[in-house]
């Protein structure tokens, strides 16, 4: 079962297909941030690790 590697919460894997990187990797989750931002979190999280 796939899990937000920020928060630890367990996803669908229909959500990690929609929202991972190309590396699998899932840097929000509803758990985490707010369903309507998760794209916009993602980024943003996605853009203080590189």
């Amino acid at each position: 079962m796939a899990k937000c590697d920020h928060c630890g919460a367990h996803v669908s894997g229909r959500f990690a297909r929609v929202f991972a990187d190309e590396s699998g990797t899932i840097l929000a989750c509803p758990n985490c941030s707010a369903n309507a931002g998760i794209a916009e979190v993602s980024r943003d999280r996605a853009g203080n690790i590189r």
